[in-house]
């Protein structure tokens, strides 16, 4: 990657963090018992850029090697190492992600994954129909496993 390519990468980061922090405001707007934005909100939100960019940068370093299952290592992949290393090695990182709500974040991360798909219809239209019955059985599967853990959760608890 270019320098260009690098201030392009932190930019969409940035804007990402803006986001995720218009999110948080709206959430305060309609719930009384929201995460409040606070300076440990914009300390957080500037760490999970930290992680983003510094995932970005190792993807594209590592792509240079020749060793393949590094090179084909997602960028996710990479920010998720760098997000699980920083947190182990100090409580900082952990208690400055906890300034911004979680909720927050996921709707962005929607939001991106919905626009990626509608970006791409045309390439899933070509699929076969069976895609669509695998699909119902994962969604039917997901949310059956998720309300049996919740019950199983439940019920350990006493509730």
């Amino acid at each position: 990657m270019t320098k260009k390519e690098y201030i392009k990468a932190g930019t969409i980061l940035i804007l990402s963090a803006c986001l995720i922090l218009f999110t948080q405001w709206i959430k305060l707007l309609f719930k009384k018992d929201a995460t409040p934005i606070t300076s440990q909100t914009f300390i957080g939100l500037g760490v999970l850029w930290l992680f983003s960019f510094l995932g970005v940068i190792i993807s594209n370093l590592v792509k240079k090697t020749n060793i393949k299952i590094l090179a084909d290592f997602p960028i996710l992949g990479w920010v998720s190492v760098v997000s699980f290393i920083c947190c182990l090695i100090s409580d900082f990182f952990v208690n400055a992600i906890n300034g911004v709500d979680f909720l927050s974040i996921t709707t962005p991360i929607l939001a991106f994954a919905g626009v990626s798909v509608a970006n791409s219809l045309k390439d899933l239209s070509k699929s076969s129909w069976k895609i669509a019955i695998v699909a119902v059985f994962v969604f039917i599967g997901t949310y059956l496993g998720s309300a049996i853990l919740a019950q199983i959760g439940l019920l350990i608890s006493g509730s």
